[in-house]
């Protein structure tokens, strides 16, 4: 039977960048708990008899010729963004990451 613990919740949550209080380390625990004994209770069920499959439905002719078609050039693409530096799209740096 699944189980997982506080500090599991913890070590997740650190992942995650989440803060989470002593209370929700306690309920989370819980939730994650139901949570991996569902995901775990698929493997009870018999499927020797069904084939593996990579879709529901069958998938024929998901390929395309490969065509060098016209596209926009650098400066077009570029035109339309607010900031540009050095021939790419200038974007705001995220989550304090150093220069």
């Amino acid at each position: 039977m699944p189980s997982i613990s506080r500090d599991e919740v913890a070590h997740l949550a650190k992942l995650a960048r989440l803060a989470v209080s002593e209370d929700e380390l306690d309920l989370f625990a819980g939730q994650l708990d139901v949570i991996l004994q569902s995901v775990a209770s698929v493997g009870d069920i018999a499927t020797a008899d069904i084939p593996p499959t990579s879709h529901a439905v069958p998938l024929t002719n998901v390929f395309r010729e490969d065509v060098v078609r016209p596209s926009l050039g650098q400066q077009q693409a570029l035109s339309g963004a607010p900031e540009a530096e050095d021939g790419r799209f200038r974007v705001p740096r995220i989550l304090g990451e150093e220069a």
